[in-house]
């Protein structure tokens, strides 16, 4: 059975989308089977693994909102083992039209449940707001990974986070748990780099993973051309870090 993470965290630009593409194309690159569900409306880890999203025409919101089998939504990425539901910019409206619906916060959940026996692992990258379609998310999830951008706002709004996924493992999802923080934009030479992964360390212990996403222009490059970093520059510092987090991750589930 496959295990799905979901990538959230409410602010924007720490990361989770970078994450999300170079994470999963890196799993794939060990031999695994990997599935990513774009479920941010700006559709940017659709586009950073190459499709065409104007010429998509089954996406999660089909899925979410008229019911569409999400096996209809799978598009094969260039990396071998990897495959994507992508994402549509008609998302924005999604979580208005799912407000009716019954049991609106389990929608996606009834989605990718049936996917976890063909996937070993179902990213979803969620997108910079807690609203009802980052509720499904993590609702729908076996965990979740944070990405905290090293900067000084950086821990601002974790508890909100925090207590967002206490209130959603004690309501809709007891199987919840915290894959890990995940440290991005990382600069070894700023003094205060340090001090926020001293920070971040310090109340999680365990729950940070023991890598970190080092500051890498290859990263925002490899994106815009549509390619995660292992296509674009397979020896770069980003590819080389997302290759070490694969196997982090792949090791603390065995």
């Amino acid at each position: 059975m496959g295990r799905i993470i979901a990538i959230a965290n409410q602010k924007g630009g720490v990361g989770k989308t970078t994450t999300s593409i170079n994470l999963s194309s890196c799993i794939a690159a060990k031999g695994k089977k990997v599935l990513v569900v774009d479920a941010d409306p700006q559709a940017n880890a659709s586009s950073g693994l190459g499709v065409d999203i104007r010429n998509v025409e089954v996406s999660i919101y089909e899925c979410l909102v008229n019911g569409n089998d999400a096996q209809t939504a799978v598009v094969p990425t260039e990396i071998e083992g990897l495959d994507i539901i992508p994402s549509h910019i008609d998302l924005v409206g999604a979580e208005i039209e799912m407000l009716n619906m019954d049991n609106r916060e389990q929608i996606l959940k009834h989605i990718l449940v049936p996917l976890k026996t063909k996937y070993d692992y179902i990213l979803i990258d969620c997108s910079p707001s807690l609203g009802l379609i980052t509720v499904n998310a993590l609702t729908a999830a076996d965990s979740v990974i944070i990405p905290v951008q090293c900067e000084y706002f950086a821990l601002e709004g974790i508890s909100k986070l925090l207590n967002r996924i206490k209130i959603i493992k004690s309501k809709l999802n007891p199987v919840l748990e915290i894959e890990g923080f995940l440290l991005t934009m990382y600069d070894s030479r700023l003094r205060l780099a340090n001090q926020i992964y001293e920070e971040v360390k310090r109340p999680f212990q365990n729950l940070v993973f023991n890598t970190v996403i080092q500051r890498n222009v290859k990263l925002s490059e490899a994106s815009s051309y549509g390619k995660p970093v292992l296509l674009y520059d397979a020896d770069s510092k980003g590819s080389l870090n997302y290759m070490q987090l694969a196997q982090e991750l792949i090791d603390k589930n065995k």
